[in-house]
């Protein structure tokens, strides 16, 4: 089955494609029934369709390619609940066996509904950190500035700075910049928020809010870039002195609930962001993670799990930074957080902001580096009609045929309820965004005949595009249940890219309750499970073990996702671990698989193209140049042979063209890696034994063996990892064994 074909058209990934047939076979199966939904994947010729749909009148499902239609009498049978449904005139006047709708034509299984009306257009409040050195800040400031002219004119922008204290500034007001400044360890409620700004009077709590002063705030950017402008002009770092050994007093947290408090002014739900640049961990404050002491330093994983003193900060400043996300959730407002800082900032305490309202998270150690300069600006991509490429006020509704329900959805999003959830809010939402969804079947005895019944998904995705329309994506896809104890079958729709990504978010959701090394050893029980039932062998025979193509490299991936950093958190601090996942739990089957399993291209003078080589030191050879991809960073790699010929200069001579293409191609190919990604990777170039070299060594499959020659030797990686090939020599023993 060619399984991308599928997700090009539809945006979905499903681990089994042929289906368990009763609740004992799926047990069976080990991996669970699930798929990756990519809801605004971009879709060449996706049929746009500027009317309502027609739903369901029972369980509200919308008229899809798998409804059964009854042209004599003009109606359509809904394939999850069964309900008939009669076609509106409009409809049943010209409906033929050759004049369809679009949206029950085969090949139309994905289809966006632009509805009749507009929203208005999006706010965005930027939310900027002063505590930092003056070239960090002209950083932040002149990304800012950039970004405007990107913006559309009538969306409405905000201003807020921090340092020790918090500035809300005025952008609508003419003559003199006004901006008005609350403490940073004053605590207030929202009320209290928007009447020192005068928004509301707390003394007249029916009055209506004073939307003239909102306007002061929240501003057209075409009616406030100059002053916007001239404020950033003029921002200057905190000044406020900072004792020696001691940190800068920051109030992060109160400066994002004032932000939160501003928004929360706006009449009705409006598309909304609110974009954090945060310089360093707040020391003042609500959600405080850390003393001002330089002596106390901040929480690492050992510390949490010892839960000592220095988690002394950790429980408040989380339940601080869910109330928030909690209110912005009412309020549909996405929460987005840039941080640049050699120390941790905090972020394992407010990952409730961007995780619970689709924001992005973007990690870097300074603002000065391309991975936030270019990211920022990718951040306000416009498509070639001139809209922001992102989409607002996201919501996901899944409807399912009888035989199975959604259980679980993993990804950066928060259901609608407690029970029975089918709705999730999904907040902000881009091409790139990706849910995860885990299915229970619910027949408890295999269907009793042979053929193969469908069973029906459909996805309606309910988001405000960035040019103020409402947008409804609907897909609906159809899979066949396997013949009971017909394991042939689901071998052969089995999508091990999927499974594998859709095994690592259920992974890192289990590290949410349960340690990391738990986790390993559940992922190794449920590998060996799953080759135990699937491959080929005799008992207690490793020689015979034989596994089908379908599930040749799902083994692999396991092995480097335990090595990965998203289980393994040694030499990782908890923001960074908050960050590397946060990535995982929104991106697409390809880039998720990046992430577990870098890439690796060799360049050779023997090829014209670059070669995919195993992930192993023995593709480290001194005449080739190597490419690795990790998703988070791109390294380029030259043998010491390269060295010498480009100091020989062989690449200039007559008659060496093609090594000079060869010295060329990794570093274009990276730029076109780089252009694509966000967050922009980092990119290193490295050859042996310089500093750069052991991100490369550090990812590589460790050496198994002896080595046959010096130079082998020096590219070999001791380490107390085992190799691939030690790691499926015991998978296979314990899977061929009688107990």
């Amino acid at each position: 089955m060619d399984f991308s074909e599928k997700e090009e058209s539809d945006g979905i990934r499903f681990s089994w494609n042929y289906w368990p047939h009763s609740k004992g076979m799926q047990a069976d199966v080990v991996v669970p029934v699930s798929c990756l939904y990519t809801p605004l994947k971009d879709i060449e010729g996706i049929q746009m369709l500027e009317y309502n749909p027609i739903c369901c009148r029972s369980c509200k499902g919308i008229l899809n390619p798998s409804a059964h239609i009854d042209f004599k009498f003009k109606s359509w049978r809904c394939p999850f609940c069964g309900s008939e449904n009669h076609f509106p005139n409009h409809y049943s006047q010209h409906l033929t066996e050759v004049n369809l709708p679009p949206e029950v034509v085969k090949t139309y299984t994905t289809v966006e509904y632009v509805l009749p009306g507009s929203s208005e257009k999006p706010v965005f409040l930027l939310v900027i950190d002063t505590c930092i050195e003056e070239s960090e800040l002209a950083e932040i400031k002149d990304s800012v500035q950039q970004s405007l002219t990107l913006l559309p004119e009538d969306a409405l922008v905000g201003l807020i700075t921090f340092g020790k204290h918090v500035f809300v500034h005025e952008l609508g007001s003419p003559g003199f910049p006004k901006s008005y400044v609350f403490k940073g360890d004053k605590v207030k409620t929202p009320a209290q928020i928007q009447e020192a700004l005068k928004i509301i009077n707390t003394n007249n709590p029916t009055a209506a809010r004073n939307q003239q002063n909102l306007k002061k705030f929240l501003v057209p950017v075409a009616d406030c870039e100059v002053n916007l402008n001239n404020i950033l002009d003029d921002l200057q770092p905190d000044p406020f002195p900072v004792p020696q050994g001691h940190r800068t007093p920051r109030c992060t947290g109160n400066a994002i609930d004032i932000a939160m408090g501003l928004l929360e002014c706006i009449v009705g739900v409006r598309g909304s962001r609110i974009i954090t640049m945060v310089g360093g961990n707040c020391t003042f404050g609500p959600g405080k993670v850390v003393d001002e002491k330089l002596t106390v330093t901040i929480r690492s994983h050992h510390d949490i799990l010892k839960q000592n003193e220095k988690t002394v900060y950790m429980k408040d400043a989380m339940s601080f930074y869910e109330g928030i996300s909690t209110r912005a959730l009412k309020k549909g407002i996405v929460m987005d957080l840039f941080v640049a800082s050699v120390d941790q900032s905090g972020v394992l305490e407010m990952k409730s902001l961007f995780e619970r309202t689709g924001g992005y998270y973007i990690m870097t150690d300074s603002f000065q580096n391309p991975v936030y300069k270019e990211s920022f600006q990718k951040f306000f991509t416009v498509d070639d009609d001139g809209h922001l490429k992102m989409g607002f006020l996201g919501k996901i509704n899944i409807f399912t045929s009888k035989e199975f329900k959604c259980n679980k959805c993993i990804g950066a999003c928060n259901a609608s309820g407690v029970e029975n959830i089918t709705e999730w809010n999904v907040g902000g939402i881009d091409k790139n965004s990706s849910l995860a969804f885990y299915f229970d079947i619910l027949a408890s005895k295999p269907h009793s005949s042979n053929a193969h019944p469908p069973v029906f998904l459909q996805f309606q995705t309910k988001y405000q595009h960035s040019d103020g329309s409402n947008r409804i994506r609907v897909t609906t896809v159809a899979r066949c249940l396997a013949a009971p104890d017909d394991t042939r079958e689901l071998a052969y729709g089995f999508d091990q890219e999927a499974a594998s990504v859709l095994m690592a978010r259920y992974a890192v959701e289990r590290c949410k309750t349960d340690e990391p090394l738990d986790v390993i050893r559940w992922l190794d029980r449920m590998l060996i499970k799953l080759v135990s039932k699937f491959a080929g062998y005799k008992r207690d025979d490793p020689n015979s073990f034989r596994l089908s193509r379908e599930f040749s490299l799902y083994p692999q991936f396991m092995f480097y996702l335990r090595r990965s950093q998203f289980l393994q958190t040694f030499n990782a601090s908890p923001d960074e671990t908050v960050y590397y996942r946060s990535l995982l739990l929104r991106e697409s089957v390809a880039n998720s698989l990046v992430m577990i399993q870098p890439a690796l291209l060799q360049y050779t003078t023997d090829s014209d193209h670059p070669i995919p080589v195993l992930l192993d030191s023995t593709s480290m050879k001194s005449d080739v140049i190597l490419l690795l991809d990790t998703f988070f960073y791109i390294l380029v790699w030259h043998g010491e042979n390269i060295i010498q010929w480009k100091k020989d200069g062989y690449h200039e001579m007559e008659g060496y063209e093609g090594l000079k293409d060869m010295f060329e191609s990794p570093r274009e190919d990276a730029k076109v890696i780089i252009q694509d990604r966000f967050p922009t990777p980092r990119y290193y170039i490295s050859k042996p034994g310089d500093g750069h070299e052991r991100k490369i060594k550090s990812r590589i499959n460790p050496a198994s063996g002896k080595s046959t020659s010096d130079n082998d030797d020096e590219n070999n990686i001791f380490t107390e990892d085992v190799s691939l090939k030690i790691f499926m020599s015991h998978l296979i023993k314990l899977a061929v064994q009688s107990s």
